[in-house]
């Protein structure tokens, strides 16, 4: 290495020249390489200056840093001349495709489910959420659940390991345990609907699945009766599938409801003529219901002699065939684009 070598590097970088800068990208990149690069010249000549005698370095390496320096301000010279060019002339090739990023979209479940939400908001009904595992007492004994129900057998329920010292726990089965914890922490009136995912033991199947969503709806006030309850759901019956729909109420069972129900709608398929969706019935059912048992209401510290109050429940992905005619509930959790794509333009 020689000043005469690094006085020629220095002359070759201040003649450099770059025309027509914006076809001129790759070389401007070339140019930096070959000065600035972990393998350029600069490099290169640094690492032969390690080797130069003690009395020579001082000039020397003046001399480097002149060089690097004029391959830095002609590198941004080249650069400030590629945005100048940029600003006068328009590069843009409007022959070429437009490539627009793809947008996401709801899930056909959170549609499903902030629909029925926002049905209920209407008239007064608030969302309450809770935790996803629960224990014994909210999930079965304060909605009266017998000792002996099915729905305690490992068959039905996922229960967590237990610990010592500690209350069995399980991943809950309904969203119900939601409304026990309000009826608990809350004095009437109360009208909430509870929105959440669930969990049962069950093999899965195109009508069946281990994880599902419920939308569950409580009103606790005094004087609550059964015409309240039947009026609440022609209205969230008609705001969900259509003026046109109508109810029918059959007589059920559940632990925390008495009297309970089961609601169907006249199928929004056939308009109630009967087809395959309805198994040629004319009506589909969506959901169960019934006037709070006195017995939920007195665990939870109301007094069933002052109060009354009816329940409700249905589950989002039954709605969601319903409304959408999907055959198979496996769609839901597989993550299928061809699937998910069918619900873009839902809002």
């Amino acid at each position: 290495m020689t000043k005469e070598q690094i006085r020629a590097y220095i002359d070759e970088i201040h003649a450099a020249r770059v025309e027509h800068a914006l076809d001129k990208l790759a070389e401007i990149e070339m140019f930096r390489v070959k000065y600035l690069g972990k393998k350029g010249i600069v490099s290169a000549l640094f690492e032969q200056f390690k080797s130069l005698p003690a009395e020579e370095k001082r000039e020397m390496g003046q001399m480097l840093n002149q060089l690097k320096e004029a391959a830095r301000a002609k590198i941004e010279e080249f650069r400030g001349l590629v945005d100048t060019v940029g600003e006068k002339h328009d590069a843009t090739d409007c022959s070429m495709p437009a490539d627009f990023s793809p947008l996401g979209s709801r899930h056909v479940l959170s549609v499903v489910m902030n629909e029925i939400t926002d049905i209920f908001s209407r008239i007064g009904f608030t969302v309450a959420e809770s935790v996803e595992i629960e224990d014994d007492w909210h999930l079965f004994s304060a909605l009266n659940f017998p000792p002996d129900h099915p729905a305690r057998d490992m068959q039905d329920t996922f229960f967590v390991e237990k610990e010592e010292g500690r209350p069995e726990v399980a991943l809950r089965t309904h969203t119900s345990s939601v409304q026990v914890r309000v009826m608990e922490n809350s004095r009437p009136p109360i009208r909430i609907i509870a929105p959440g995912r669930v969990f049962r033991n069950e093999a899965i199947s195109a009508r069946a699945h281990c994880i599902f969503h419920q939308v569950e709806a409580l009103y606790v006030d005094k004087k609550v009766t059964f015409a309240d309850l039947k009026q609440t759901l022609l209205y969230f019956a008609k705001e969900m599938f259509g003026e046109q729909t109508q109810i029918r109420l059959r007589p059920s069972y559940f632990p925390f409801t008495e009297p309970s129900a089961e609601m169907d709608i006249s199928c929004n398929i056939c308009g109630g003529k009967g087809c395959n969706i309805c198994k040629g019935t004319g009506w589909l059912e969506i959901l169960g219901c019934g006037m709070v048992d006195p017995n939920v209401l007195s665990a939870c510290g109301i007094d069933p002699a002052v109060y009354s109050g009816f329940a409700l429940g249905m589950g989002v992905e039954r709605m969601a065939m319903l409304k959408y005619q999907i055959r198979d509930l496996r769609l839901y959790f597989e993550n299928d684009l061809r699937f998910l794509r069918q619900f873009e333009s839902i809002v």
